[in-house]
């Protein structure tokens, strides 16, 4: 059930593949969350800026994961480390020299609600 939003610099689309990583993201986030369900990922290249780098060079990459309450910090915390690790690997593997990588894991608030259309069978 996690929600997952990856945002990212624009010019890195060229260098990060987001259909690999989202299929390495998810069985991790499932793992390590111990949640159940599908993850459901927003994907969106954005103008960035970090600090005042004047090449514009530097990518940012920013991963938010939402999950239901219940979860210890420690295992929030331990989720972030592999997120950032995965994404790491990614980036070196593409070539990228210079990046600014967050992770952040959320509660989603207790407003949330989930609803799923389906047209399917008639």
């Amino acid at each position: 059930m996690p929600h997952l939003t990856i945002d990212y610099s624009s010019h890195l689309a060229g260098a990060l593949d987001a259909s690999v990583l989202v299929k390495e993201l998810h069985p991790l986030v499932l793992e390590e969350s111990g949640s159940a369900g599908v993850c459901k990922t927003l994907v969106r290249p954005a103008e960035t800026y970090v600090g005042d780098m004047s090449s514009g060079e530097t990518g940012f990459v920013h991963v938010e994961v939402g999950l239901l309450t219940g979860r210890p910090e420690h295992q929030r915390a331990r989720l972030s480390e592999s997120v950032l690790a995965l994404l790491d690997g990614h980036l070196r593997a593409a070539g990228v020299r210079e990046a600014v990588v967050t992770v952040e894991v959320r509660e989603l608030a207790g407003s949330y609600r989930l609803s799923s259309l389906s047209t399917a069978g008639g």
